[in-house]
């Protein structure tokens, strides 16, 4: 390793940082926009598994409600309109959508979202190779520069007590989630959070990625980790919430392509960069 360790990297990468200063109407249109554009990643990815997973986004008015898709409604055709705005109790409230509220979103993302103040986006789904992984009882390992984001940063919920319907279910995961950025619910599957929605995303489709990484090499032979000190060190340059926010604003410009009415503002916010 050269003289400048990859602590240092991550501030000479520059990395953007998300807006801030926003009005309170602005800063709800800004993350209902990215919850959307959140199922339409999850959907690019293949993450979109029948009436299985939720993105949620803390409302800015009142930041013990929160925004969330009806269920049954496909990843790929949400619109911002349509998400339910839901308080605490799980009542979907009058200035939101209209539709069927999961019984799992509200339980866990409510709790989630009571545990961690700072928290604005939460994310869960059933993708292959996450749920795949869950069957391990392991965290992800610092096998590869991108698995180091959750070097530290994730913990296991090492339970299983069927398809959380219940408020205890909620309070279980919320509890084993800790600090981090992620948790694996173990025989079920992964959920991220963020300071933003769109690092919530990311981190959630990184975490997948890794997962699928990992089962690759152990099918393969025997994977090497990095050592604490440098895995501890990537994780300082690719684990940070700005990282995330960045991350998500190169996939939705795929989508934005195709959906310019939702998403072009972020083409324009990267062009010529």
């Amino acid at each position: 390793m050269t003289d400048t360790n990859l602590t240092d990297v991550a501030t000479l990468a520059a990395i953007p940082a998300p807006p801030t200063g926003l009005s309170l109407a602005d800063e709800l249109d800004r993350r209902k926009n990215a919850v959307v554009g959140g199922y339409r990643i999850l959907s690019a990815f293949g993450l979109d598994e029948g009436i299985s997973g939720h993105i949620t986004c803390r409302d800015p008015y009142d930041p013990n409600t929160f925004w969330t898709a009806p269920w049954g409604r496909h990843f790929s055709l949400v619109r911002p309109e349509e998400l339910l705005h839901v308080d605490a109790t799980g009542r979907i409230l009058p200035d939101g959508g209209r539709g069927r509220l999961n019984r799992a979103a509200f339980v866990i993302h409510s709790h989630v979202h009571a545990a961690r103040p700072e928290v604005m986006g939460a994310v869960h789904a059933h993708g292959l190779h996450g749920k795949t992984f869950s069957a391990l009882h392991r965290p992800v390992s610092p096998i590869t520069q991108d698995s180091c984001a959750f070097h530290g940063d994730q913990a296991i919920y090492d339970e299983y007590h069927g398809v959380a319907l219940l408020e205890e279910e909620g309070e279980r995961i919320a509890t084993a989630l800790g600090p981090h950025k992620a948790v694996i619910l173990t025989n079920h599957g992964h959920l991220t959070v963020g300071t933003t929605v769109e690092s919530a995303v990311w981190w959630f489709v990184s975490m997948e990625r890794s997962m699928q990484s990992e089962l690759l090499a152990l099918a393969a032979g025997d994977p090497v980790p990095l050592d604490p000190q440098t895995a501890a060190e990537t994780y300082a340059a690719v684990g940070g919430e700005d990282v995330g926010w960045f991350a998500y604003s190169t996939i939705i410009q795929r989508i934005a392509r195709h959906e310019p009415d939702l998403f072009g503002h972020w083409l324009q916010a990267h062009a010529g960069e």
